[in-house]
């Protein structure tokens, strides 16, 4: 390992214990993991008990490459995102997400003062977030902290996390075609559900993993 390479690993690691800290001070459980196999066998412990698992389209939680281990305990993998799916049965496995025994998400940003910051387009993820499932676990990879207020944290999202989605997604919108936000009218858009936790929900039992790795975008 380089110099470089481990000096700026130890000074994200500083910052994912503060984020966890603070998270902590605002009712979550939050928990620091050195790197993505650590969050990989937390989710795989934790869903033990868990008879259906909700996926929320999260990149990092696809990154951990855990769905397929899951489902080879014998869980049902709800997730909204499987190929060849018609518009109704997505709608159906949304609508169970708001209900499973665990539900698998990431965040846009997370602010080093503990607050979760998301924007989604239907609501089915951010609303899966917090309240309805049994159990939640959010995962954050370094590369979502922001040193900043809630408005750093939604600049974050709509300058490095919107238009790779859409992009991704294959949405018609000005930020899939120039990679910046143009706070556009489009039919497409995807900014239209802007959330802040501020402190977990009351009856929610939510996780929060801050991971020193860059997951997802």
């Amino acid at each position: 390992m380089s110099q470089s390479k481990e000096l700026m690993d130890w000074t994200f690691e500083q910052k994912c214990k503060k984020a966890v800290a603070a998270l902590e001070k605002n009712g979550f459980t939050a928990i620091y993991c050195q790197s993505g196999k650590d969050v990989h066998d937390y989710i795989v412990k934790e869903a033990a008990d868990a008879a259906n698992i909700g996926f929320g389209g999260s990149m990092s939680v696809a990154e951990l490459e855990v769905a397929d281990q899951l489902r080879a305990q014998g869980k049902e993998i709800l997730n909204h995102g499987q190929p060849g799916l018609s518009l109704e049965e997505k709608m159906a496995t949304m609508r169970r997400q708001l209900t499973c025994d665990l539900f698998l998400t990431g965040t846009n940003a997370l602010t080093l003062s503990g607050i979760l910051v998301n924007i989604d387009a239907s609501g089915n993820r951010v609303g899966s977030m917090f309240f309805g499932p049994k159990k939640v676990i959010v995962v954050a990879g370094r590369n979502k902290l922001v040193d900043g207020d809630i408005d750093a944290a939604v600049k974050r999202v709509k300058d490095w996390a919107s238009p790779p989605n859409a992009r991704r997604l294959n949405y018609n919108t000005p930020c899939s075609k120039t990679g910046f936000c143009s706070d556009c009218n489009s039919p497409d858009r995807i900014c239209r559900i802007t959330t802040v936790i501020d402190r977990k929900p009351r009856l929610t039992d939510m996780r929060v993993l801050v991971v020193n790795e860059d997951l997802g975008l």
